[in-house]
C-alpha cells in the first residue's frame, strides 16, 4: 500500500513558477513508476507527465513539455513537478500517481495504469 500526499500548490501569476511535491509512505517508493495528472473544472483529469522508478526515464504532455520537469528523490521518498513558465490554462488540480513495476525504466503515460492516487492540490494561474 502507498498512500501519496500533493503540496505546493498555490496562485501564481503567469509566466511565474511553482514547485510541487508528491510525498510517499512506504519503504517501497522506489519500486513504483510515478505519474502527475490534472483536472481542471468541468473537464476531464489530463495527464501531465511521468517518471520512471529510477528516474532516469521522463515523458511529459506536448502541451508542458519545456516549462515542466519531473523529478525524484528516492532516499526521500518524494517525487516532484518543477513548473516553469505558467500559463493560465495550467490552473488545475495537480494529483500524483504511482503504479508498481519490475522494469526500472519503464514510465506509464496512461490514466488507467496507476494504482495510488494522491487527492491533489491547486494551482491557480492569474493572468
Amino acid at each position: 500500500q502507498v498512500q501519496l500526499v500533493e503540496s505546493g500548490g498555490g496562485l501564481v501569476q503567469a509566466g511565474g513558477s511553482l514547485r510541487l511535491s508528491c510525498a510517499a509512505s512506504g519503504r517501497t517508493f522506489s519500486s513504483h513508476a510515478m505519474g502527475w495528472f490534472r483536472q481542471a473544472p468541468g473537464s476531464e483529469r489530463e495527464f501531465v507527465g511521468c517518471i520512471s522508478r529510477s528516474g532516469g526515464s521522463t515523458y511529459y504532455s506536448e502541451s508542458v513539455k519545456g516549462r515542466f520537469t519531473i523529478s525524484r528523490d528516492n532516499a526521500k521518498n518524494t517525487m516532484y513537478l518543477q513548473m516553469n513558465s505558467l500559463k493560465v490554462e495550467d490552473t488545475a488540480v495537480y494529483l500524483c500517481a504511482a503504479v508498481w513495476t519490475s522494469f526500472s525504466e519503464r514510465y506509464y503515460n496512461t490514466e488507467r495504469a496507476y494504482t495510488y492516487w494522491g487527492q491533489g492540490t491547486q494551482v491557480t494561474v492569474s493572468s
